[in-house]
């Protein structure tokens, strides 16, 4: 969305400042580009050697403009998988969308066209096809008994065993709701919903049952966990925090909608499966809701939760009643809990805690709402959450809501929920049958390689970005340095010696009821968390993360990337693909990572995982400018399927992480290729299509999707990523080397003008007149000539005007520079200035007219006349003299060396060129260059304009 100044109230002006203002910001931003191309400058660019594109318009035609990328090699005839990696991009990809105009539907329209959404996922994307291709795997491998009397370890036998109870839907029923209504009369105080009139209010206790729930990992309504103390990362602390909502963000809380009636249908019809007592449900359940829906308002959203990190408590346990007010408990509390994995917590152990608001609110709801409300609604969270483990008629009502939550018609094969939960739960015993199977080890090895190139890529880009000071630099380029990777699988995995393997699961013992063995597993999983406590941090640990999950991560606490097996193959990597797909695929998810490190989050923790400030307070406020350009840019991207736009904020570290990925793993590409030429071969079907347009197909590629209305949503609310099309849409657009690539004008659809955060938008402009002279306070204009008295003689006015400017010359040296003033030039003067102490364009009323500048002039004149002026002053920032002068007018080093070597090769071709006009080319050489920047930078600007606004259509005769 744009915003201009509205036109004056009143008065008279030579010009309409809004029609101006338009015309010089698109040539203000275009100047940049232009810019970074002329002189090899592009901010978190690794140089390289280029032609500058010129073309007006891409081709018309449908088949790929060609670019200054070295063709391809011949034709590849090696396997059938060769032919298979190139039909899935050529039934992806729908060549009636011009790349320039929408890349994300070039590159995924027919995909789209063809893809059929699941009945039971809600969304068909790229990951959900690896990971249905994953259940079908582990169901092979968790199904059959092992032949030939193969001795499986134990940890192996019992994930079997728990994937058969799952799967004993005649068992399940059997086992009934026995025993989880047992647990909740016998242990949690029974349920009031069920019990309507008799249950006994006198037996209710709310830590005690906060304890029990816990017992079985239950987090509900605040959090406690063992983490990385964040300031210390070689030892654990204590996490308290918030905890969930039954329907995950307050948004859905805010205003009646058709979840909003199924949470409460599913609360309704699950009870109502489980008495015969119906005739309080429908109270309770309002009551039930209504709290909840209290809660909610105090619970930090995803986005508030990134902005107030720093609003975190670290305290001791000792200290912790006197660290925030609250009416609960919670030095008890932690004390007991601890105590079921049978450690003692010491009044020294460090605490950790965040929302504190929410929950110093949360106790006074607690403590003023009924003891039969909160009872009920601790036990239906408990319930809610035990709903897919019961027989069919409690898990259908849990399916019923997930329909409308997740917009599905149908629920998973039970083989597949089975598969997932037992890899969600035990997934390195999964692991060791599913490498030995399905994983080729070359690609570990590969993959190892192409962290190392991406690494470097990332270092070079930090070791030119502008923004970092150079202390600050150099940690950010030595934590680059020492980040751990985690490639496949840990060895023990695959190891013959299978201690380890058996240490992680050596609780889990596994029968035939599978609501006993879920129950059991959260009874260990609790008590594990709790031990961990005083265990040593591992900061080469997988923990919790298996090799068999389609994603990759990158924790800030340990400066570790993790990238597992399950998500090293196509579409994303092959060991036999060309290179253009693997770092267009896999590249940019390793890029993607690394980045993490340097996202709003990473950037707060140093090398070793220690959150501690690294960075310089100008760093920082750099970094913030361009975080908020992210930030305002994906909150402008609208998702018209569901007519709400993205929360800039609560993505801005995924998108981050997006548009560094992308830039990281396309200039590591651009240097393997050069180190080895003519490797890369074309793919049937797809010779039109050059290296680099190959790797960004294949980018985009992997972020094809199509969802429900309803799954949309949910992503929206609370999802930290954005939605799949601008995964490709934004960081494209942000990426100078896309239009290269694919021969985009600046301003063209998916090719933003203002690419990111630049130096050049520092430049302040003084426009027409400054205020003040217009103004009915004439203060300050007669402050500016109350020593000038004049008579009738001019000789003697002349010499006394000499000798008041000499004094104020002088009286200047104490007075504060103001960046915004005119000084001395005036308005009625026919010229235009760049002033690079200051960093400050002005362009006086008396050059803002005919044939430079008209309002009611189409617009190709004026872009063409004052726009080239504009443009020509915008380049003085960059010429020989300008370059000299940082953003602030400081006349300080800014480039490096090899940026101010390419940029004397430049100026010495337009001193050779002006030299042969039998003009003094040395002489002329700084308004030369800004005569070269300012047409180019007006007409590109003149090109985005029409594209945009189109011109008018204006006959002048």
């Amino acid at each position: 969305m744009f915003y201009f100044s509205q036109p004056p109230k009143s008065g008279f002006r030579l010009i309409t400042l809004p029609r101006l203002l338009s015309v010089l910001v698109g040539i203000f931003v275009v100047t940049t580009i232009v810019l970074a191309t002329l002189y090899g400058i592009k901010e978190n660019r690794i140089p390289a050697a280029t032609t500058v594109v010129t073309t007006i318009f891409p081709p018309s035609t449908t088949t790929p403009p060609s670019t200054t990328t070295p063709p391809l090699t011949t034709t590849t005839t090696t396997p059938l998988t060769t032919t298979a990696k190139a039909y899935y991009l050529i039934e992806s990809i729908d060549e009636t969308v011009e790349p320039c105009e929408d890349f994300y539907h070039f590159a995924c329209g027919t995909w789209l066209k063809n893809a059929r959404i699941p009945e039971d996922t809600g969304v068909q994307n790229i990951f959900n096809l690896l990971d249905t291709q994953l259940d079908f795997n582990i169901i092979d491998l968790l199904s059959p008994t092992p032949g030939n009397g193969a001795v499986e370890p134990k940890a192996v036998i019992n994930a079997r065993n728990l994937y058969k109870s799952c799967i004993n839907e005649t068992n399940i029923e059997i086992d009934g709701v026995e025993l989880v209504l047992s647990i909740i009369n016998t242990e949690l105080g029974g349920w009031p919903i069920l019990q309507g009139a008799s249950w006994n209010v006198s037996t209710f206790n709310l830590s005690n049952l906060l304890l029990k729930l816990r017992k079985y990992d239950n987090g509900i309504v605040f959090s406690v966990a063992t983490a990385t103390d964040q300031k210390n990362a070689s030892v654990y602390d204590i996490d308290l925090g918030q905890g969930s909502l039954g329907l995950q963000e307050r948004e859905y809380y805010n205003i009646e909608m058709d979840v909003t009636a199924a949470y409460r249908q599913f609360m309704n019809d699950l009870a109502s499966q489980l008495t015969n007592e119906t005739s309080s449900i429908p109270a309770d359940v309002l009551a039930i809701y209504l709290l909840e829906k209290n809660i909610s308002q105090y619970h930090w959203t995803l986005y508030e939760q990134l902005l107030r990190v720093n609003e975190t408590i670290q305290t001791t346990v000792g200290n912790l009643s006197n660290s925030f007010k609250s009416n609960f408990d919670f030095t008890n509390y932690l004390r007991q809990s601890y105590l079921i994995g049978n450690v003692t917590l010491l009044d020294t152990d460090i605490v950790s805690v965040s929302e504190v608001a929410y929950l110093v609110n949360l106790s006074l709801i607690l403590e003023q709402t009924p003891a039969r409300v909160v009872q009920n609604y601790l036990i239906w969270r408990f319930m809610m959450n035990r709903a897919s483990s019961m027989p069919k008629r409690i898990r259908s009502t849990r399916e019923q809501f997930d329909r409308v939550f997740y917009g599905i018609s149908s629920e998973p094969a039970r083989a597949t929920t089975c598969a997932n939960y037992v890899n969600d739960n035990m997934g390195f015993a999964v692991s060791r049958l599913y490498i030995r199977k399905y994983f080729n080890d070359n690609a570990r090895n590969q993959s190892k390689e192409l962290i190392k190139n991406i690494r470097s890529s990332m270092m070079t880009m930090l070791q030119q970005a502008s923004w970092m000071d150079n202390e600050s630099k150099q940690k950010a380029i030595d934590k680059a340095q020492a980040i751990y990777e985690n490639i496949g699988y840990p060895d023990y995995v695959a190891s013959d010696n299978i201690t380890q393997l058996e240490k992680m699961y050596t609780e889990y013992v596994f029968n035939a009821s599978y609501i006993n063995n879920v129950l059991e597993m959260q009874r260990v999983n609790a008590q594990e968390d709790f031990r961990t406590l005083r265990e040593v941090v591992d900061h080469r640990s997988w923990g919790d993360l298996s090799p068999t999950v389609v994603n990759a991560f990158y924790e800030p606490s340990t400066n570790a990337l993790s990238f597992p097996a399950a998500i090293l193959q196509m579409p994303y990597f092959n060991k036999d693909a060309p290179n253009y797909l693997n770092y267009g695929g896999i590249g940019m998810v390793i890029g993607h990572e690394i980045t993490h490190g340097f996202d709003d989050d990473g950037r707060q923790y140093d090398k070793n995982g220690n959150r501690v400030p690294w960075w310089s307070n100008s760093t920082i406020n750099q970094f913030n400018e361009h975080k908020q350009c992210i930030i305002d840019q994906y909150s402008n991207y609208t998702v018209e399927q569901i007519h709400k736009n993205l929360n800039g904020e609560q993505t801005q570290g995924e998108n981050i992480a997006d548009n560094g990925g992308i830039k990281s793993s396309f200039f590591a590409y651009q240097n393997w290729v050069k180190k080895n030429p003519n490797v890369d071969k074309r793919l049937p079907g797809l010779s039109k299509y050059s290296q680099e347009q190959m790797f960004f197909i294949g980018y985009a590629h992997g972020w094809c999707a199509k969802f429900t209305d309803a799954y949309a949503l949910n992503r929206v609310l609370t999802d930290v990523h954005s939605i799949a099309q601008f995964r490709v849409l934004g960081p494209l657009s942000n990426f100078a080397e896309f239009d290269r690539v694919f021969n985009c004008i600046p301003g063209q659809g998916n090719s933003r003008v203002k690419k990111m955060c630049c130096l050049a938008q520092a430049i302040y402009e003084n426009i027409g007149y400054p205020d003040y002279v217009a103004s009915d306070n004439i203060t300050q204009l007669e402050k500016m000539y109350t020593e000038y008295v004049f008579n009738a003689s001019y000789i003697n006015n002349v010499l006394e005007m000499q000798r008041v400017k000499a004094r104020e010359d002088f009286r200047t040296l104490r007075e504060v520079v103001d960046h915004r003033s005119w000084d001395d030039l005036s308005p009625t003067v026919v010229n235009a200035f760049y002033e690079p102490s200051t960093n400050a364009l002005s362009f006086p009323a008396a050059i803002l007219q005919m044939p430079y500048f008209n309002k009611d002039a189409p617009k190709y004149l004026n872009y063409g006349a004052i726009g080239m002026v504009i443009g020509h002053e915008i380049t003085h920032g960059f010429d020989d003299d300008g370059r000299q002068y940082d953003k602030n007018g400081n006349r300080v080093p800014w480039w490096s060396n090899s940026i101010i070597n390419q940029f004397n090769e430049r100026k010495q071709c337009i001193i050779d060129q002006y030299s042969n006009y039998t003009l003094n080319g040395e002489q002329t050489q700084g308004e030369n260059i800004a005569d070269n920047g300012g047409i180019k930078s007006s007409f590109f600007a003149s090109q985005s304009y029409a594209c945009v606004e189109n011109f008018e259509n204006v006959n002048l005769y």
